[in-house]
């Protein structure tokens, strides 16, 4: 099926994350195994529009959420334009394939008086791990960034004349991402303290933090101060942008700070703004 060659392809000269080479592996493989267990192919020269369009009302049917699906139909079509530029096929049967919409949920954020209160009240350890959780969280919050993006830091990309911190997001695009004078000196102290040189957070053994690890730590703190139900660093994410809409910030200034490829990805956040200015709306009016 060409499938090692492709993620070869998408690993060394499209640089996708390894959260998306996962994703398209996966997909991919289930891909195949279906059209193994229902039509007995194994040669994507064999694969028609048909029978890819069965495969997706195959997932759809199993409630499989119209976004999962999406981006199972961005792999195949990826893995198909690939065989094609490859010589590997002579025709793409995903080309007329039409992707079921999603209906666009709002991120989920978590309110700004929470979040001041996690800095305001004493819940981080005055230990190695309690400092390096709070920056932690203190940086997903304050910058926006992204998982990848925070355990890939090192020192040396804190840039402290300038007080920005350089970053390697998507497609190993770099940006740089202001950070306050604040957050510039109690990251300084912080280094200086624990006699940091390399990557900028670490487990206790100094090894780099793993994805997971972080997973937990935001999870830990986020459920002292909140009650919903998804707890992981893109919230924060989240909450760092609609709280800096709410305040006024320039979308396109925000949109380069998360390092969106498009403004349509940033004006979701939007959609939280008007939610709010509304409900404000709401309370305020004399004739509400």
């Amino acid at each position: 099926m060409y499938l090692e060659d492709f993620i070869n392809y998408i690993k060394s000269e499209k640089r996708f994350s390894k959260h998306t080479i996962t994703s398209y592996e996966t997909d991919l493989n289930q891909f195949f195994n279906y059209i193994d267990a229902e039509y007995q192919i194994t040669d994507p020269k064999d694969v028609s529009f048909k029978l890819i369009r069965n495969w997706i009302s195959s997932l759809l049917e199993n409630n499989l959420k119209s976004t999962s699906v999406n981006r199972k139909i961005s792999s195949l079509k990826s893995y198909y334009k690939f065989l094609l530029i490859s010589n590997y096929v002579d025709t793409n049967p995903t080309l007329k394939l039409i992707s079921p919409k999603s209906s666009k949920r709002l991120p989920v954020f978590v309110e700004k008086d929470n979040m001041d209160s996690l800095f305001d009240k004493d819940f981080f350890e005055d230990s190695y791990e309690g400092k390096r959780d709070k920056h932690i969280i203190e940086l997903f919050y304050f910058t926006g960034m992204r998982l990848s993006e925070l355990i890939s830091i090192k020192t040396s990309d804190i840039d402290k004349v300038n007080s920005q911190i350089k970053v390697i997001g998507k497609r190993n695009k770099e940006r740089l991402i202001p950070i306050t004078f604040n957050t510039l000196k109690d990251l300084n102290e912080f280094i200086n303290f624990y006699e940091i040189e390399n990557f900028l957070f670490v487990e206790g053994n100094g090894k780099k933090l793993y994805s997971k690890k972080v997973y937990r730590i935001v999870n830990k703190y986020l459920a002292k101060i909140s009650s919903i139900k998804k707890k992981s660093p893109h919230v924060l994410r989240h909450s760092f942008a609609t709280h800096m809409l709410n305040n006024g910030a320039d979308i396109n200034a925000i949109k380069e700070i998360l390092g969106h490829a498009n403004l349509s990805a940033t004006q979701i956040y939007t959609h939280n703004s008007i939610k709010k200015l509304k409900n404000v709306h709401k309370q305020a009016h004399p004739k509400a």
